[in-house]
């Protein structure tokens, strides 16, 4: 007789919406697909940080890609590591004023019936362009 682990389920579609609403810049509807109590971790320059639930964590993205420099995502995909899914994206910023700049993230999240419940995160930081 075999038995068998049930594998947790991981939802590709709320990854790829999330994804989608990041390269548009639409924070409100990255926001809709969080749990209200979603943890962000993330490992990026200056150092560590943690924020619990939606708003803490969507602000931290529009810390990052808000605003009226120029932005493009110029490379971005998805894969699944196990019971996580794996996403990255690498953005192009260009400020009105200054030299342009590249940073690249990689996500691993986990989901809970269609909603993002963690993002572990990890970043480059700005880059030059030269």
């Amino acid at each position: 007789m075999t038995t068998s682990t049930p594998t947790p389920q991981v939802t590709a579609s709320v990854a790829d919406l999330f994804l989608a609403a990041l390269i548009r810049r639409d924070f409100a509807t990255m926001a809709s697909y969080l749990a209200p109590e979603v943890t962000l971790r993330g490992l990026i320059p200056p150092g560590p940080f943690t924020e619990v639930g939606a708003d803490p964590a969507i602000e931290r993205f529009r810390g990052w890609f808000g605003g009226p420099d120029d932005f493009t995502v110029v490379d971005s995909g998805r894969d699944r590591v196990g019971d996580k899914l794996a996403l990255h994206w690498r953005v192009r910023m260009r400020p009105a004023t200054g030299s342009p700049r590249l940073a690249e993230q990689r996500a691993f999240l986990t989901t809970d019936n269609g909603t993002i419940t963690s993002i572990d995160l990890v970043c480059t930081g700005w880059q030059p362009i030269e």
